[in-house]
């Protein structure tokens, strides 16, 4: 899964809209003079009233239990280096980003110059009334180990430097695991570590916790193995000079069980992995090159397990696997410390979740049928959504059986619910989709190659292996475009429906044309003709199994676009007319829109087979559909035609399916509020959770409202999907952005994968 990253790219997608990758978004309301009097002045002084006379009661009143400082003073960004503070923004502001897409918690990052230990304290210990928990990130070594032990001595909230902790908790799951599989005990292996820094020494502090000995250790710096004699070590590698007699790190590895790698590329080659124990274990951290390629050591010893930092191999330790989570289950017990029993639980929880069945979403991801525990699985998958819901609470409860835990949780199953609210599955679902497509990449035809926006989203789904794509348009101006840009698709094929090189083409293609529409108004010539033009050109190549799929409808009329594919195409079997479903990415999940561009005023047979199209769908992004028919009126309450219509659309669906989850007529507004619906309509099969899939009465009302939600509420919106064609053809809205584009391309790919049994 490694992935080419321009620079351009990286630079763009940074600067582009608001520059940065956060932002502060208010949680109140603040639209009248009333609310912003409550706001602030002078509504705002009974909660200071309230936190003067008890402190704690700022977790109640303020932000600060679902707040941390992520804090650099960036002299040791990635492998970047001293870099300086400013410099470590971008790093920081990420770092931010991950806290909030995978446990839903809110940061600022703060990026301060002090790079001396008393100045750093000083600063960052003047935070503690804003913060509920502090992550430092990317501060070198030996400062860190200091000032994260002052820390967290002087101040009662969470502290943790992820650099150390993060490697150290991962890859101590990671190796919990592996010695089960082989078969040793922790306390009898023999470790040898390559690097002294940061996470080699946290990593090493916590295999003593979990029962390594640390006569057992041999590490090793740039300058050779940690011994006793040594004049130029600090405090914290003196307790790992243990070794009195100088060897070289090859001489060390014979009989070594383990190998932690946390240095620089190529410090191990296959010779000097030979001569290690039965079953060794290798964990090459270093990155973007691990200290020996993950392929030489298992051709140089096939019985090994091995672990890297790198996603592209089986058994990536990331610490995103840790920090995001960890700082949950502390926030929500108020806890003082981050301490070593907490850390340690999120090891065993960790270690525990890689051997339980792996959900299907996290297979398609990684282009795997089955996920399982052993040697090529030993750590769970950052993209799991079972993380959160697993360490987090492991966490929480060794907070309180550790006696550091403020606000002990009482109702572990109510815990458990508000976590999966907070993880919200609109990235998931892009993550699936565009994971899934990556596994049998189809040829998807662009019939609007001369749009620079549909080069730009070409480039991207070919350097990604997500599609094949094929250009149509003058070559030309296609070229031109590709070299004025500086684009890299030079191996991409590019037709042009209207040269003489595709002459015979066009002329095959027009007689199946004719064929096809012979009694539906097109002469031979009319057919012939039609194969100019891109859509049709495009149409038949998907038609005749020259491509997969058809992108179009960027600079064209919608309505334009789809006929081709109308009459090229077809309907799929068992659909009576198509549809236009958005999917529209929401804080909450995603949300499925139907019909949203296609049928202006639908019969009550034309609903059915518009909710029951839309239904299969979703269920193919791995999601059980929940689906609300809406209108004006809730359940009977008005007896106008457009009420009884979706009512009956219901009624009928239900008849037909019984165990779908379905309900209507209903307002927008009671489908989402379950309190108001349970208790006015506990019947309701949308009593126990809201809606994913909302089917409008009409084209206006379902437009309108992906429009709204999309423009006024914040919304991603991706699509428009044409449901109910027998092959995949999409028609983008005008003026689509490169990453919508992306997007369908995506979605395009899947669906070829389905509809070809692949």
């Amino acid at each position: 899964m490694s992935q080419l990253i321009r620079k351009e790219d990286a630079l763009e997608y940074h600067e582009k809209g608001r520059p940065g990758k956060i932002e502060v978004v208010p949680t109140k309301e603040t639209k009248t003079q009333r609310d912003l009097a409550l706001a602030y002045s002078p509504g705002v002084a009974e909660p200071c009233l309230e936190i003067a006379a008890n402190p704690e009661n700022v977790y109640r009143y303020t932000a600060k239990g679902n707040l941390v400082a992520v804090i650099s003073n960036g002299t040791a960004v990635l492998g970047l280096g001293d870099i300086g503070a400013e410099a470590s923004k971008p790093v920081m502001e990420g770092k931010g980003l991950l806290f909030k897409i995978f446990a839903d918690i809110d940061v600022f990052d703060i990026e301060i110059s002090p790079k001396s230990i008393d100045e750093f304290v000083t600063v960052v210990k003047a935070l503690e009334p804003t913060f509920g928990g502090i992550n430092l990130e990317d501060i070198a070594a030996p400062e860190c180990f200091e000032i994260e032990r002052r820390l967290k001595e002087e101040m009662n909230i969470p502290i943790m430097h992820d650099d150390q902790h993060g490697t150290a908790i991962i890859s101590g799951a990671a190796l919990l695991n592996a010695l089960e599989l082989v078969g040793k005990d922790i306390s009898n292996v023999k470790f040898v570590i390559s690097g002294a820094g940061a996470s080699a020494i946290s990593c090493c502090k916590i295999y003593l916790a979990l029962g390594a000995k640390v006569g057992n250790m041999y590490m090793f710096d740039s300058k050779g193995l940690v011994t006793p004699d040594r004049t130029d070590l600090d405090p914290y590698k003196e307790q790992f000079a243990v070794h009195a007699e100088t060897i070289s790190l090859a001489e060390a590895l014979v009989g070594a069980d383990v190998f932690i790698g946390l240095s620089r590329g190529g410090v191990l080659n296959r010779e000097m992995i030979k001569p290690m124990a039965d079953k060794p274990i290798i964990f090459a951290l270093a990155n973007p090159d691990p200290e020996i390629p993950y392929h030489e050591a298992v051709e140089a010893r096939p019985d090994v397990i091995m672990a890297t930092g790198r996603s592209d191999y089986p058994n990536q330790v990331n610490n995103v696997l840790g920090f995001p989570f960890i700082f949950r289950g502390a926030l929500d017990v108020r806890a003082t410390a981050i301490n070593e029993e907490m850390k340690l639980a999120a090891v065993k929880a960790l270690a525990a979740l890689a051997k339980e069945p792996v959900p299907d979403m996290v297979n398609v991801a990684y282009n795997e049928k089955s996920l399982y525990f052993g040697p090529t699985y030993i750590i769970p998958k950052p993209i799991d959504p079972r993380l959160l819901t697993t360490v987090s609470p492991a966490v929480a409860k060794a907070a309180m059986a550790s006696g550091v835990a403020r606000k002990p949780i009482e109702d572990w199953a109510a815990y458990e619910e508000e976590l999966y609210r907070r993880l919200g599955s609109d990235d998931n679902i892009l993550r699936f989709v565009i994971n899934k497509a990556k596994q049998n990449p189809k040829r998807v035809v662009f019939a609007e190659a001369e749009n620079l926006k549909v080069l730009k989203a070409a480039q991207i789904v070919n350097d990604e292996g997500i599609a094949i794509p094929i250009l149509l348009g003058n070559e030309r101006r296609i070229k031109h475009l590709i070299e004025h840009n500086g684009l890299q698709l030079k191996d991409v094929t590019i037709i042009d429906p209207r040269s003489d090189d595709q002459h015979a083409r066009r002329q095959e293609y027009g007689k199946l044309f004719f064929e096809k529409r012979k009694r539906r108004g097109y002469n031979v010539y009319e057919a012939k003709k039609a194969m100019r033009e891109r859509p049709y050109f495009g149409c038949m190549m998907v038609e005749t199994n020259e491509a997969d799929a058809l992108i179009s409808g960027l600079t064209r009329q919608y309505p334009n676009t789809l006929r081709p594919a109308l009459e090229i195409i077809g309907m799929g079997e068992g659909n009576k007319r198509v549809a236009g479903m958005y999917m529209m990415l929401t804080k909450k999940g995603p949300l499925f829109f139907a019909d949203t561009t296609v049928n202006f005023n639908p019969t009550e047979d034309e609903l059915i087979d518009i909710t029951l199209q839309t239904a299969r769908a979703v269920e193919h992004f791995n999601i059980k559909p929940r689906i609300a028919l809406l209108s004006y009126s809730n359940f009977g309450s008005s007896a106008s035609p457009e009420a009884i219509l979706m009512r009956n659309v219901v009624a009928r669906i239900k008849e037909m399916h019984p165990d779908m989850v379905i309900d209507g007529e209903m307002q927008a507004g009671l489908a989402f509020n379950k309190d108001l619906l349970r208790e006015n309509y506990p019947f309701s099969d949308l009593v126990t959770g809201p809606p994913n899939v909302l089917i409008f009465p009409n084209l206006a009302a379902g437009n309108i409202a992906y429009h709204l939600l999309q423009e006024l509420g914040g919304a991603e919106a991706v699509g428009p999907m044409l449901l109910g064609l027998r092959k995949p053809v999409h028609v983008l809205q005008l003026g689509s952005s490169v990453r919508q584009i992306v997007n369908m391309v995506a979605i395009a790919v899947v669906e070829a994968q389905v509809k070809s049994g692949q």
